[in-house]
């Protein structure tokens, strides 16, 4: 499986489809992704591990293991772990017709991607 790490964390891909692709996202403790949207794909984030906090648009929640949230395309979302000791693992379910990393417009990214 390919995986790549990222200053907040890794990834690493579990499927990739010409319909879907499905990664593992690891937060570390603390850490968050960048503010961004997509303008070719729609996620579904589910979490297995740790504890989050996501951003949707201007909703703003918790999320937790068994927790499910759906990102559509085009809405502003932001993913951040709120441990200061556990990784935050996300299944993350993408759906469209492109997956590509070029696909992320980032709007805020705290590590100045």
């Amino acid at each position: 499986m390919q995986s790549e790490i990222k200053p907040w964390g890794s990834y690493e891909i579990l499927l990739e489809e010409l319909y879907c692709k499905v990664k593992r996202l690891t937060v570390k403790p603390g850490e968050s992704l960048s503010l961004q949207f997509h303008y070719k794909r729609q996620e579904h984030w589910v979490c297995v591990s740790g504890a989050g906090e996501v951003t949707i648009g201007a909703e703003m929640g918790g999320l937790y293991p068994g927790d499910s949230v759906f990102i559509p395309y085009h809405v502003n979302h932001q993913l951040k772990n709120i441990s200061d000791t556990d990784d935050l693992i996300i299944i993350e379910t993408q759906i469209g017709e492109y997956f590509g990393e070029d696909d992320i417009v980032r709007l805020s990214d705290p590590y100045d991607r």
